[in-house]
């Protein structure tokens, strides 16, 4: 997998969302992601990532072994940053 294949699968099931993919190790199987999107908004920690995990869940464990996530609302984006 690359950092982009990872970005457009959770683009295209989160609608809107902005995503920045890190390969952690260089070996195309453990990632990081930071998800922002609006879906997330009222949202506990746990469902935010049911939902990014949803999106890879073909892959899971076959070709992506670890998935690191930073999700945030577009509001506690704008806080933070």
């Amino acid at each position: 997998m690359t950092e982009e294949s990872v970005k457009q699968r959770i683009e295209s099931g989160l609608v809107g969302s902005q995503v920045q993919v890190l390969d952690t190790k260089g070996t195309g199987d453990h990632f990081s992601a930071v998800v922002i999107s609006n879906e997330f908004e009222g949202k506990s920690l746990v469902k935010r990532h049911q939902m990014v995990y949803a999106t890879v869940s073909d892959v899971l464990t076959k070709e992506l072994h670890a998935l690191q996530l930073k999700t945030y609302s577009c509001k506690e984006w704008k806080q933070e940053n």
